[in-house]
């Protein structure tokens, strides 16, 4: 995982240093879809599909790589891994500090108080309209860290992809029947973030750029499933907040991209820019930064969120 907890009090104080992580991919499932009727993981048939898992420990600076074979049924899903660890594949990341991170000791055990899951996302699209345009990737990262806290797949859109040299995943990658398109994602979708998601307490979607471009996408593709984004998801654009930097000298930022947000934090790039795990990396630590300057605590960054109900119509 390459943030640790956020948790309880203030946003930017942050106890570990890169943990592990966890990268579930997914490439093929079989499920039911029934035109005109909400889509719901209990009809899926419980066939088997196949993803890729990747873990790495930067402590023990070990990689691990598993073959997952996943089944859906009643709306579970259950898995059996095999894996292998290789020495060989070593990648080094920059600690994050963090410090003074309020803790409850209750049984002799240490329980952190969180407010909420914050899930940091990116999408990859066919273009950017929003009336016609498909998710082609999805990623997101758990910044509570642990097994399994980042979700990575390709999604079929069932259409040509023109704007290739934009993110490098071309058609001949996406259009194909060993990967799922967004009516088949929905129920895993779901399910993995009910098995992050802490009881009673509502799921915080971090995106950049999220109001006007990934929060619309990620709608429209669930109301084309006849399905509602869950009313306790609530999503933050960071773009607001990067408004309200300023460099060492009072004047503000030229640009608000993300590439121009992560060189002013000096960030390295890991991995190729505009896939979508690469962005929720690169956001991933751009956020804590941003929190930090800004000292902005997660009672304060969730008063900043919207449901989906609430996104403004924006011109497709």
């Amino acid at each position: 995982m390459s943030l640790a907890a956020i948790w309880s009090g203030n946003f930017h104080q942050i106890r570990n240093s890169l943990g592990s992580n966890c990268c579930f991919k997914l490439f093929r499932l079989h499920t039911e879809f029934i035109p005109g009727k909400v889509l719901d993981a209990g009809r899926c048939n419980p066939r088997s599909f196949t993803t890729r898992s990747e873990g790495r420990n930067w402590k023990s600076q070990g990689s691990k790589s598993s073959s997952i074979n996943l089944k859906l049924h009643d709306g579970t899903v259950g898995s059996s891994t095999n894996i292998n660890t290789s020495q060989s594949q070593l990648h080094e990341f920059k600690a994050i500090q963090c410090y003074d991170l309020q803790e409850k000791i209750a049984d002799n055990k240490v329980i952190i108080d969180r407010p909420a899951t914050i899930l940091v996302f990116d999408i990859e699209t066919t273009g950017f309209s929003r009336r016609d345009g498909r998710i082609i990737e999805f990623a997101l990262r758990d910044l509570i860290g642990g097994k399994n806290s980042t979700f990575q797949t390709l999604v079929n859109p069932e259409k040509v992809v023109l704007n290739t040299d934009v993110h490098g995943i071309s058609s001949c990658m996406v259009n194909r029947p060993d990967v799922p398109r967004f009516r088949e994602l929905v129920p895993i979708l779901l399910q993995y973030v009910r098995s992050r998601q802490m009881a009673g307490k509502p799921v915080l979607w971090v995106a950049h750029n999220g109001r006007r471009f990934d929060v619309p996408f990620v709608i429209n593709e669930f109301q084309r499933c006849s399905e509602d984004v869950p009313a306790d998801w609530l999503f933050v654009d960071t773009l607001p907040l990067a408004r309200q930097l300023v460099k060492p000298d009072g004047s503000k930022l030229t640009s608000l991209s993300l590439k121009a947000l992560r060189e002013h934090y000096d960030i390295p790039l890991v991995g190729p820019a505009h896939r979508a795990m690469q962005d929720v990396t690169t956001l991933c630590y751009v956020l804590q930064r941003i929190t930090f300057d800004l000292k902005l605590t997660v009672p304060e960054l969730m008063d900043r969120a919207f449901p989906a109900s609430n996104v403004n119509k924006v011109p497709p």
